[in-house]
């Protein structure tokens, strides 16, 4: 379980990381740069036998690369992908090597992802670092990840062999007249979930996203969750964003964007086809709508502008500053009853944002969580609060 508490705000200084650069980080640069030829071979070979590249130690970093090259940059979660320009991001060669350094320092539980720019334009993974996320939100190629020491993986995203497993059914087809076209969605079914009788039930967008094993794995933490009586059972309905019949157009930027459409479909259409299929609770405090950076966005938009319908939202890395008129339909509604979970990332992510609807969350007359962590815009993140949010809004 992730901390409650606030975190302060992710800032880098050059000049404080100078003056506090680490013991341990100076050493194996002094070996790489000691200008033996022998010694630099065995210094690298040994940081790359016990798969420490990045070098880390405490709250510092010595980012390492090896091959020809005119220029490196590091690229990543810590520089908003190259948008924040005041972070040094580029990379020296040490003297009569091949290898090439970045030093820095992020917070102790920190979890970012990045890769290597050489030459300007070849993005690459660390060929030096095996840890692997996923890219963000329609993402699908790998970024090489950085873990902090005090950065631990949540047991309740790992598949555990003896826990029963849900049912998944796939790519169920929906014609929906309120948009025009074609929909797809899965539905997740708790293990027996027969013996339980009418269940509560979670809309999520971005659904094959938050299914895929190496984004949101959410069928693995809902496994978990219900086996360990963390979380009631519930049933989900993974919404697909994709076009059916051409998966490459992810129509999100659309259908996520407070679309009033898109709204109607769910109240009007999908519900309703759930209703008549599955065994769920039909009132709005059973109802969740879920969603990350602009699937964020739409759960605050879904549970304000029809609470009839949705009861409960859990609000990911909200994409609140595309639509700022998502802050004047939550405010003043003093007579709505949600219960809310939200979570933002503090290092390039959405802080500020999530942070504004925070205290008009608190003036509210909702029940509300909310959660930051040191992360980027990223799966990472999010998969590792998606058991927070289902037990904020289905715990036990």
């Amino acid at each position: 379980m992730k901390s409650l508490f606030l975190s302060l705000s992710f800032f880098l200084s050059l000049s404080a990381l100078q003056a506090q650069e680490s013991n341990s980080i100076s050493t194996v640069f002094n070996k790489l740069n000691s200008g033996h030829p022998t010694e630099v071979e065995e210094t690298w070979q040994k940081l790359k036998d016990e798969s420490k590249i990045p070098f880390i130690h405490s709250d510092s970093i010595l980012f390492l690369y090896r091959g020809n090259a005119t220029t490196v940059e590091w690229m990543g979660d810590f520089n908003g992908w190259g948008y924040v320009k005041e972070f040094p991001n580029k990379g020296r060669k040490i003297a009569n090597t091949d290898i090439w350094y970045l030093k820095s320092k992020f917070p102790a539980d920190a979890r970012l992802d990045y890769k290597i720019l050489v030459d300007g334009s070849n993005w690459i993974i660390d060929p030096a670092n095996a840890l692997q996320q996923w890219s963000g939100v329609g993402g699908g190629s790998p970024n090489s990840e950085l873990r902090m020491p005090n950065w631990k993986e949540d047991t309740n995203t790992l598949a555990q062999p003896h826990v029963p497993k849900g049912e998944l059914i796939r790519d169920v087809l929906i014609d929906s007249k309120s948009l025009g076209y074609q929909i797809t969605y899965s539905v997740y079914l708790p293990y027996n979930y027969k013996q339980y009788g009418p269940l509560a039930v979670a809309y999520v967008t971005d659904g094959y996203e938050y299914m895929h094993p190496q984004l949101g794995n959410m069928i693995t933490t809902l496994d978990n969750l219900i086996a360990g009586n963390k979380i009631s059972p519930i049933i989900v309905i993974f919404v697909d964003n994709r076009e059916p019949v051409n998966r490459a157009n992810n129509r999100r930027m659309a259908e996520l964007a407070m679309n009033s459409k898109y709204l109607n479909f769910f109240g009007t259409e999908l519900i309703p086809a759930i209703e008549a299929q599955y065994p769920v609770k039909p009132e709005a405090k059973n109802r969740a709508i879920i969603g990350t950076s602009m699937g964020g966005l739409t759960a605050a938009y879904f549970a304000f502008a029809r609470p009839d319908w949705f009861g409960l939202a859990g609000i990911q890395s909200p994409a609140f500053y595309s639509k700022p008129k998502i802050y004047s339909l939550c405010e003043g509604n003093a007579d709505v009853q949600l219960k809310i979970s939200m979570t933002t990332g503090l290092i390039n992510d959405t802080n500020s944002d999530s942070r504004k609807m925070s205290e008009i969350l608190k003036a509210s007359s909702c029940v509300y969580q909310y959660r930051e962590v040191n992360e980027g815009h990223s799966w990472g993140n999010w998969r590792r609060l998606i058991d927070d949010i289902l037990i904020d809004l289905f715990g036990e």
